[in-house]
């Protein structure tokens, strides 16, 4: 039997370090969505104008790498306990209806206009991502996940440079002027983010390569999963992590990297980085033993897809809940934001200051379902 076979149950256990993972990503996707200020901001916590990235284009792609990697610690379990594929499947489609649902719910709260609906978003990526990866995962051994994962990413990378797009001809990048904008524009129509119509940074297309930063997150699963030992498993994560840094820093220049078209250099440069990223939790937290200050992370990990549900309604609720004070009117964002920070510092730390505030608040709500053992698996 190969090293990489997978491990004996008797030495499967539960990735500390994922759910630290996945607790700091959720607490930093928070901080990034909910400053006090959108005029005041420090410019790595803004996404990259276009071409680029910052360290808030890392959240998302990180996010569903982790997506990737649980995919193949649970259903490697499922199949073992029941290698039927319809029991299997009926949980993967259970999952991604509930993901894409929630995801219309919080684009459309609370008022529900269904003619100018947001149709794509970040859990409708979420869900498809899901969908997608693990069902290849359950039809392709690792060199054929492996062959989907590259096959994904040049395959858009061809669309993307090989189609024309009308009044722009062909390998346009440009903002609003490349494929994949086009095709929302033309098979969304309103149902687009209306800070980006007419298309949307979510779209259609680029869900494609999408799959692949899901699919890198499922080859690294089958890595820890696999009989190597702890510090094998930590040199081939910050190794592979370098190559694919390295080969998305060279493709930027014939395919930029850009997170608002998820284009395949933006893939393999940010899986990288997770992959990194994991590996150095997984030594310290899982190898080492390292636990301090970890538990906040681990609060926010065990019901993450919660806690981002949470944090957008009330952040919502805090943009439409207004009262008039004399001659204007003031929400209940800027009331706090105004008076609980402004007071004190300066605009820019005072907008830092509410975000971190907002992550406080939502950590006590994961706190109290934390502490009664409730964990909302969707």
């Amino acid at each position: 039997m190969s090293k990489l076979a997978k491990e004996p149950a008797f030495f499967q256990k539960r990735l500390t370090s994922l759910d630290v993972f996945r607790g700091a990503t959720i607490a930093l996707m928070i901080l990034v969505n909910d400053p006090g200020s959108w005029s005041h901001v420090y410019p790595p916590l803004l996404h990259a104008k276009w071409h680029g990235w910052t360290f808030t284009d890392l959240v998302f792609p990180f996010f569903l790498f982790i997506v990737g990697v649980s995919i193949a610690y649970a259903l490697s379990t499922q199949k073992e306990q029941n290698p039927q594929w319809m029991p299997i499947y009926k949980k993967i489609f259970r999952r991604t209806l509930i993901l894409f649902g929630l995801g219309l719910f919080l684009s459309g709260f609370p008022y529900f206009n269904l003619t100018e609906l947001r149709i794509p978003g970040v859990l409708q990526r979420i869900a498809l991502c899901y969908f997608f990866a693990s069902a290849i995962f359950l039809h392709f051994k690792i060199r054929g996940q492996f062959l989907w994962t590259g096959g994904l990413l040049l395959l858009y990378w061809a669309l993307m440079a090989w189609i024309p797009v009308p009044g722009h001809g062909t390998g346009s990048f440009a903002r609003g002027a490349n494929l994949s904008n086009y095709l929302d524009s033309i098979l969304l129509g309103s149902h687009v983010w209306k800070s980006t119509a007419p298309w949307d940074p979510e779209g259609l297309l680029s869900t494609i390569p999408a799959i692949s930063t899901t699919l890198l997150g499922v080859l690294t699963g089958h890595l820890l999963r696999s009989r190597l030992k702890p510090l094998e498993k930590t040199v081939y994560m910050l190794i592979a992590g370098n190559v694919l840094f390295f080969v998305g820093s060279v493709w930027h220049h014939w395919f930029p990297v850009n997170k608002m078209i998820w284009t395949s250099s933006y893939v393999v440069l940010t899986g990288g980085l997770a992959m990194i990223t994991l590996g150095l939790s997984y030594f310290f937290i899982d190898v080492k033993g390292w636990r301090r200050g970890i538990k906040p992370f681990i609060v926010y990990g065990e019901n993450a897809i919660s806690v981002y549900v949470l944090a957008g309604i009330v952040a919502r609720l805090g943009y439409l809940i207004r009262w008039e004070t004399g001659s204007e009117t003031i929400t209940v964002q800027q009331w706090v934001y105004q008076n609980l920070f402004m007071t004190w510092l300066s605009p820019i730390n005072a907008s830092l200051a509410y975000a971190i505030f907002f992550i406080g608040l939502m950590y006590f709500f994961m706190w109290l379902l934390y502490r009664k053992n409730i964990f909302i698996k969707v």
